[in-house]
């Protein structure tokens, strides 16, 4: 591992260049408080929390929606968590749902309202790591934290042209942000390098003439910005197929049940289906985890969503039925599927499904939300 080392000087000096850039080309986010106004903890843990592995386009309107219905951590904690998955429905990684309303109820109940003020206080509330902990602490309560995103490690592994390749690289990563963090406004340092991470240092073509760290930026003297940060190959995900059964009733209605309160996808609504395991569904046995016995045909094509370890396609089959006398779930109209927790994957099945018992509509209807999540 190389030693990176930086004396105090230089150090000051690139805080100085990059809250300089920062004030003339900082982001305007939803979430990020006006020059001279102090941010609310509340506020930042929420955008954090949402910002984990997913994009600031899609991330926003969510964001302006769970402010609409719940305005502060009280509001938050006192909503059922069933709305609170409904409303989270789209963005992914619905255990950070779960953990956020657990969080709320924490600091509601237990610390009055208030969120602590310091990384170890963060930190041991529910589903706040190392990560969120510093960025509420520096953002927030302008804590001197090391705040380090994958915007950041890509500038600082440049900027150092750290060989050590990423995940191995996060430990030396932090401990060069720890180094260039000002005493003087920590919080605006750290959105600072996430900034200059999205739109300059960017992963392809980053814009190096307008950086204000180009001079010490160690990959740019080398004419090879866009060769870090280093990265092992990625392993392949494994693929796993299920039997998917959409189920709808004469009425616009589809039949939906709930998932264990644990695991992926923990507590949201689902379309049943066969076990989710490698090779090719057997028939007679995916029948067994069919909710009703009803002739069921299978659709054309297949539903593939990938999840962080694995990818998983679904053969499809639809069936309609008179009777809405089943047990161990319940009706939900086509029309109502924003009223329930229902992720984006089971939304592809169903608008699949839809698509395949009314081909002469000429298109998909239902709940087709595009939106992408992992």
């Amino acid at each position: 591992m190389a030693k990176i080392r930086y004396d105090p000087v230089m150090s000051t000096a690139l805080a100085t260049a990059l809250l300089a850039w920062y004030d003339r080309h900082a982001r305007d986010l939803p979430w990020r408080a006006k020059r001279g106004v102090r941010p609310d903890p509340y506020r930042v843990w929420l955008s954090e929390i949402m910002l984990q592995q997913t994009t600031v386009v899609t991330v926003g309107p969510y964001y302006a929606a769970f402010l609409a219905r719940w305005p502060d951590v009280t509001a938050l904690a006192r909503a059922d968590l069933d709305d609170v998955l409904a409303a989270w429905a789209g963005l992914g990684y619905y255990a950070r749902a779960r953990n956020l309303h657990k969080c709320a109820r924490t600091v509601a109940d237990e610390l009055g309202g208030v969120f602590p003020d310091t990384e170890d206080g963060l930190r041991a509330l529910p589903g706040v790591g190392p990560y969120t902990a510093a960025a509420i602490a520096a953002i927030a309560f302008d804590r001197p934290a090391a705040v380090v995103d994958g915007n950041v490690e890509r500038v600082i592994a440049r900027v150092f042209a750290i060989e050590t390749p990423l995940p191995q690289a996060k430990s030396e990563i932090r401990a060069a942000v720890a180094g260039l963090v000002p005493e003087d406004r920590p919080g605006d340092f750290a959105q600072a390098t996430m900034d200059l991470g999205a739109t300059v240092c960017t992963p392809r073509a980053p814009q190096c003439l307008l950086c204000p760290w180009k001079l010490a930026c160690r990959a740019r003297a080398a004419g090879a910005a866009e060769a870090y940060p280093k990265r092992k190959a990625k392993a392949k995900r494994p693929l796993k197929r299920a039997v998917a059964f959409v189920l709808f009733d004469g009425e616009g209605s589809v039949w939906l049940r709930k998932r264990a309160a644990a695991g992926l996808l923990g507590g949201m609504f689902e379309v049943p289906s066969s076990e989710w395991k490698a090779g090719t569904p057997d028939e007679s046995e995916a029948r067994r985890a069919a909710p009703a016995a009803v002739a069921w045909r299978a659709a054309p094509g297949s539903v593939r969503h990938g999840f962080t370890h694995f990818e998983l396609e679904f053969a499809v089959w639809t069936a309609k039925t008179k009777s809405r006398d089943l047990e161990g779930g319940r009706w939900v109209g086509l029309d109502d599927l924003d009223s329930v927790a229902l992720p984006t994957l089971m939304r592809k099945t169903i608008a699949h499904a839809v698509a395949a018992v009314s081909p002469a509509s000429g298109r998909r209807k239902g709940p087709a939300r595009g939106r992408a999540s992992r």
